[in-house]
């Protein structure tokens, strides 16, 4: 892995660099578009730099990265690459952008560090840049080598051939590729990414999870976003796309998937992150598994909660399942226990249980907390993030 001088050096380093990581990733960014503004237009999320999260990703991938080197220099961080290696994967991203990447991060780092980036500072991060590029670059080929396809061409031009309403501010899309060619089966939890082309011209892709069964047509489910910064494809889908339009659609991709272990399993979701949970309980129910599973779902109230009458349809096939649904403002008449926030405690998650979280970061943090407390084990608990992921390497 890293060599031991320049482990040293990053060791004594590190603080300063990560203190200094959230100017430098701004700044990063601000260089590169500067240079390439086909990038900002056509791959990068415009909405999420708008933000500030995805410099705030990028930022705490590195750290995590550096300081998993060394402070492990035996062990490579493979869960954390192979949640970037499948982002990257479902946008085709290429080898020769990572190049691109190098020269305006450590432009950036030179220019808010100064004389502190000496010869010997710049080639020791120089070293942690390129092992972790590398070792993205050959998972990211074995994914596309798996996905079928090899010259990273993932996109395929699909047909939207159903739209229904799930609620208010939900809709799904089903969609079947123009040439019929079936795209490789995904698995349950797995995303597509959805390229449009927006009224400016640019072309922006987002990840939808994948909300149906794995064996049946590829559907995917969008939730309209308000706030700050509109989420522009998202809106876009829901305002302009119908049955018979065309999308640019990925092969599946995505490494928080549910095992075919006979494991107890545990689905936990907030809002929109229902939908991996709700493919991962179809495939249960299709495939007739006697498996335990726990099924809890967060919601502002009834009329938000899409896939309602699905999750309680799906759990009722299953010979051992069991739902718990918690409304922040109920709208019906519902039992106290399900009045607030999600709840784990006095739900009988059965010993052994691998759980499968989805939404937001907040909920994503008191989920977890309250299953370590439970007794989960942290390796067994696994979660998927919609957007920049700024819960990356930590604990």
């Amino acid at each position: 892995m890293l060599s031991p001088q320049s482990t040293e050096i990053v060791r004594a380093t590190l603080p300063a660099v990560g203190g200094a990581i959230g100017e430098i990733t701004p700044l990063f960014y601000n260089k590169m578009f500067t240079a390439h503004p086909e990038l900002l237009r056509d791959l990068f999320n415009r909405g999420n730099q708008a933000e500030g999260t995805q410099p705030k990703a990028l930022a705490g991938s590195i750290a995590a990265f550096a300081t998993a080197l060394v402070e492990h220099p035996d062990t490579r961080p493979d869960a954390m690459l192979a949640r970037i290696a499948h982002k990257h994967a479902s946008l085709g991203i290429a080898p020769d952008q990572y190049p691109v990447v190098h020269e305006h991060l450590f432009a950036a780092i030179a220019e808010v560090l100064g004389e502190a980036v000496t010869p010997e500072v710049a080639a020791a991060w120089d070293e942690v840049y390129w092992l972790m590029a590398n070792a993205l670059i050959a998972l990211e080929d074995r994914l596309y080598e798996q996905a079928g396809t090899p010259d990273r061409e993932v996109f395929r031009p699909c047909r939207v051939v159903g739209r229904l309403r799930e609620t208010d501010e939900v809709a799904t899309f089903l969609v079947q590729p123009l040439d019929e060619r079936p795209l490789p089966a995904p698995r349950p939890g797995q995303y597509v990414s959805v390229r449009v082309q927006l009224p400016d011209g640019a072309r922006q892709i987002r990840q939808y999870s994948l909300s149906g069964r794995p064996d049946q047509a590829l559907q995917f489910s969008v939730k309209r976003t308000a706030g700050v910064v509109p989420g522009e494809v998202s809106n876009h889908l829901h305002d302009h796309v119908g049955v018979g339009d065309v999308l640019d659609v990925s092969v599946p991709f995505g490494d928080v998937v549910l095992d075919e272990g006979d494991s107890p399993v545990l689905l936990a979701s907030a809002g929109i992150g229902c939908t991996p949970m709700i493919s991962m309980l179809a495939h249960l129910a299709a495939t007739g598994s006697r498996r335990r599973v726990v099924c809890v779902h967060a919601d502002r109230s009834e009329s938000t909660h899409a896939f309602r009458e699905d999750l309680a349809q799906l759990a009722a096939k299953l010979p051992d399942a069991a739902t718990h649904v918690f409304y922040e403002r109920p709208e019906g008449d519902w039992p106290a226990e399900r009045t607030g926030f999600a709840d784990f405690s006095g739900l009988g998650i059965p010993e052994g249980a691998t759980a499968y979280l989805c939404g937001p970061l907040p909920f994503l943090r008191a989920s977890r907390a309250q299953l370590l407390a439970a007794g989960v084990a942290a390796s067994a608990i696994h979660y998927e993030v919609f957007g920049p992921d700024l819960w990356l390497g930590q604990d």
